[in-house]
């Protein structure tokens, strides 16, 4: 049975496609690519149907990550086939648990950096490099690399739970 995990930004542009691409590039060289599937989109539709940003895409790619991306809403009809939605800021992961139908819904909602063990408790947000230059967005990329480890190691423990 496959876990999915579902990244969610504001406009699924930057952060939530940065985080998708850094945490399929820890799923495949995990060797659990038919295990986990992975996603994301935004918590408005400003930019449906656009690709992600092309600063996200520049540094993904100077990174070395691949990213095929558009952009989408996020709808509360998926939390029946979602197993985690991780939520990039504060805003996100308080407009998610309000969109959620059920309380068990709400519990699949988690910040991405709470999966950072070196994060700042008292601040989980990866801030929005929309306005800014490509600093803030090489910013972004190293906060998600940072808390990809951990969402991983969590994610293997849920996956090797349903194998058992």
């Amino acid at each position: 049975m496959t876990y999915r995990v579902c990244f969610v930004c504001t406009g699924n542009i930057c952060r939530s496609p940065m985080a998708e691409a850094v945490f399929h590039a820890r799923v495949a060289d995990a060797g659990l690519d038919g295990l986990i599937e992975v996603d994301s989109a935004g918590t408005g539709g400003w930019h449906e149907g656009e690709g992600a940003d092309p600063r996200t895409v520049d540094v993904l790619t100077e990174n070395g990550y691949t990213l095929d991306h558009t952009a989408r809403q996020f709808q509360p009809s998926w939390f029946t086939r979602l197993d985690l939605v991780v939520a990039l800021d504060a805003g996100h992961l308080r407009a998610l648990r309000r969109l959620a139908p059920t309380e068990q819904d709400a519990d699949k909602v988690r910040l991405l950096r709470s999966y950072d063990p070196a994060a700042d408790r008292g601040d989980l947000d990866v801030p929005d490099p929309y306005y800014g230059g490509v600093g803030g967005f090489q910013e972004c990329l190293e906060m998600v690399e940072a808390a990809s480890g951990g969402l991983l190691a969590a994610v293997r423990e849920q996956v090797r739970g349903r194998v058992a």
